[in-house]
């Protein structure tokens, strides 16, 4: 914005008076709770002077730690005759005049550009974040910075908030074009769209750095598997990765089963043999088995070549089903006991169950070949005596679908019976897996 737009600009802004001034604080201190924040595109090009007077540079970024000191600013970078040097952000001062000073005791040492901070300007403006709070991503206009008490009676900069809207991106766009004081004036009359520090994951992938989520990425994993795939979709391929190698495979699992095929399938193919198959083995069986059926035969055998034998199997033999039959729809994941089972014995079964024990609706009744006998809902094994007999509880009539039964009838039989679940059996009645609703809802949402 130069020339006659930059004049247009300004005119659409009545230039403040003193009594302006006052009222409305210039955003390079906006003062909070008696604490002043400064913007970093404010602060950059600074001038740096000894305790003497004497000019030895001007600010060129802020060194952020990472870690259990996450916010801290570690540093400051410089731009001096013989480089660009970093400094102790307690042996600096700012001086009433707004520049900064170094104290007597600094000492300035080259940047290595192999430190384990992160350089704001460097590293963050321009970048995608995670705004873990409103569980989206997000782009860095700006970061606010401030003194703290660092409890021993003295002050620590910190960050404390990073900026995601119209003010920050205006800052930075007239930064250098008009006075400070006018341009933060300019820029308050912009909405104040700002994510506290404590609520950002931030994606590195600075050429020159390793790709990786940084900060307190903990908080990401909290998040509902749902919105951490809402998340990755928003993000270029490098930066899915970054995230997906950031989570406990569990955490990756359930995150993978609920991106979409395409996406999911390239997110695969991007992970080493190994740990892919970490992964998949934490998903559930039928999803894996879709997984490994959309990928290439010779990436797929390389993944099940690395998982246990036991999860490798139940996987392996899903994928003898067609995928839109009864048993390609299934899971073979599942709560059993014999029919001469107590709700005791029920009960203890449901604690042995390793899979994710919500996926539970009900549990089944099979004979000694292994025949589906009965269904029990959990509702009602909760609400009986321990020494109750399992079969009493059976639902009167239940519905089941043969293996080879296509996935169309099957979606029929659960809105027909308001199922939640549906065991599949073979055609000797042998129980083989349950389809449960989830499972159901998926292929429809696939189908568009």
């Amino acid at each position: 914005m130069r020339g006659s737009q930059l004049r247009d600009f300004r005119r659409s802004f009545p230039t403040p008076t003193e009594k302006q001034t006052v009222t409305l604080l210039p955003r390079l201190e906006i003062m909070t709770d008696e604490v002043a924040l400064r913007s970093l595109t404010a602060i950059l090009g600074t001038p740096i002077t000894s305790a003497t007077g004497r000019m030895r540079g001007r600010l060129k970024d802020v060194a952020v730690s990472t870690g259990e000191d996450a916010g801290r600013v570690a540093g400051l970078v410089l731009k001096t005759r013989k480089g660009l040097e970093v400094v102790a952000s307690k042996d600096v001062r700012w001086t009433p005049s707004g520049a900064l000073e170094l104290r007597p005791e600094a000492t300035l040492n080259p940047l290595q550009g192999d430190e384990s901070f992160i350089l704001l300007r460097q590293d963050l403006l321009d970048r995608q974040i995670i705004d873990v709070h409103g569980r989206k991503v997000v782009r860095v206009n700006d970061v606010n910075l401030c003194w703290q008490s660092n409890g021993n009676g003295g002050e620590q900069l910190r960050v404390t908030e990073v900026e995601v809207g119209l003010r920050g991106a205006v800052r930075r766009l007239l930064s250098g074009t008009l006075p400070k004081r006018t341009l933060e004036n300019l820029v308050s009359k912009f909405p104040h769209r700002v994510i506290p520090w404590n609520f950002v994951d931030m994606i590195e992938v600075d050429p020159t750095r390793r790709v990786k989520l940084n900060i307190e990425y903990e908080r990401l994993a909290q998040l509902h598997p749902s919105d951490i795939a809402d998340i990755l979709e928003d993000l270029a391929p490098a930066e899915r990765e970054a995230v997906l190698r950031t989570l406990d495979e569990e955490v990756a699992a359930d995150t993978l089963e609920e991106v979409e095929p395409r996406l999911q399938k390239s997110l695969v193919q991007a992970l080493d043999s190994e740990t892919a198959a970490g992964i998949v083995e934490e998903m559930d069986p039928s999803a894996a088995a879709d997984l490994l059926a959309e990928l290439p035969d010779e990436r797929s055998e390389a993944i099940l070549d690395e998982m246990d034998p036991e999860e490798r199997q139940e996987v392996k033999d899903l994928l003898e089903f067609r995928e839109d039959s009864a048993a390609g729809r299934m899971t073979t994941e599942y709560v059993a006991v014999p029919q001469t089972a107590t709700v005791a014995d029920g009960i203890r079964a449901l604690r042995g169950f390793e899979a994710d024990p919500e996926t539970i609706t009900e549990i089944y009744l099979i004979d000694s070949s292994e025949t589906l006998q009965g269904v029990v809902p959990l509702a009602r094994l909760v609400l009986a005596r321990p020494e109750t007999r399992m079969e009493v509880l059976t639902e009167p009539r239940f519905v089941t679908v043969r293996s080879g039964q296509h996935e169309n009838e099957v979606a029929e039989l659960f809105d027909k019976y308001n199922l939640r679940a549906l065991p599949v059996v073979d055609k000797a009645g042998k129980l083989v897996g349950v389809i449960e609703a989830d499972h159901v809802i998926a292929f429809l949402r696939a189908r568009g």
